[in-house]
């Protein structure tokens, strides 16, 4: 079933409210029924709401990108969100909490595009337009009440694209089956690149394919985040740090002023 377009605009409207408000949101599907196709048009007008206020898109990222999650889900397909520059955060550097509303950290594989993907070429190799690589972690933030949400509720909340930041970038290299340690305040998690659908170069093709579906532009510069190598940690007041074997540390400092 599909939505209709101005009922597409008011759950955009409600999703970018509720983040601007740091206010949750119940699930949209408690009382719409959408499909994909109205998710991810739903995300779009939601980035076009961002864009209209002057924030640029510069990446791309990937969820659902473990078997585990996946299964948990009950799909077969990657998902895909799109980051601006007001999501970037400085390596390092302090991260205002206060702009969230229930904020959680995970650690990723980032690449970056040296040239735009010529989506129409069925055979253009993504690998080639990419020229390097850097250890990142993402800060998810869902703007459904609980964390309780659909398949399509996080498409459509530009599946809960709120922050990131990147390591030192390094030329492109494999980041296949590499350990990853994230240290949030006290809690420690470990875990292997190798759980970013086998590799994390996976990713980039699998992008590709869902970039060519829903006619989503991969630009030059562009960032994208790969996918999650562990479950994600909230994110509270004080250091997360990421690191991944062969790649290097990030890290930012979560505050509340």
């Amino acid at each position: 079933m599909t939505a209709p377009e101005d009922t597409a605009s008011a759950l955009a409207r409600r999703l970018d409210d509720a983040a601007q408000s740091r206010t949750d949101t119940p699930s949209l599907a408690d009382d719409h029924t959408i499909d994909i196709d109205d998710a991810y048009r739903i995300q779009n007008e939601l980035l076009e709401r961002r864009t209209a206020r002057g924030e640029s898109v510069v990446g791309i990222k990937l969820g659902f990108t473990s078997a585990a999650k996946m299964a948990q889900m009950g799909v077969s397909e990657v998902i895909v969100g799109q980051l601006t520059d007001a999501m970037a955060a400085e390596d390092g550097g302090d991260l205002e909490l206060s702009t969230f509303i229930h904020p959680k950290i995970e650690p990723e594989v980032a690449y970056r595009l040296s040239k735009d993907v010529d989506l129409d070429d069925p055979s253009v190799d993504i690998e080639s337009c990419v020229d390097a690589v850097a250890p990142a972690m993402e800060i998810i933030d869902s703007r459904y009440r609980d964390f309780r949400f659909t398949y399509t509720d996080v498409v459509a909340d530009n599946t809960s694209a709120a922050g990131y930041v990147i390591g030192p970038w390094q030329s492109m290299r494999s980041a296949a089956n590499l350990v990853v340690r994230m240290e949030v305040g006290s809690e420690t998690v470990t875990g292997s690149t190798a759980a970013i659908l086998g590799d994390p170069v996976h990713a980039l093709h699998a992008l590709v394919d869902i970039a060519r579906r829903r006619h989503i532009p991969l630009r030059a510069g562009y960032v994208i985040l790969a996918g999650a190598a562990t479950a994600a940690v909230r994110l509270d007041e004080g250091v997360a740090q990421c690191s991944i074997d062969g790649l290097g540390t990030v890290s930012v400092n979560g505050v509340r002023r």
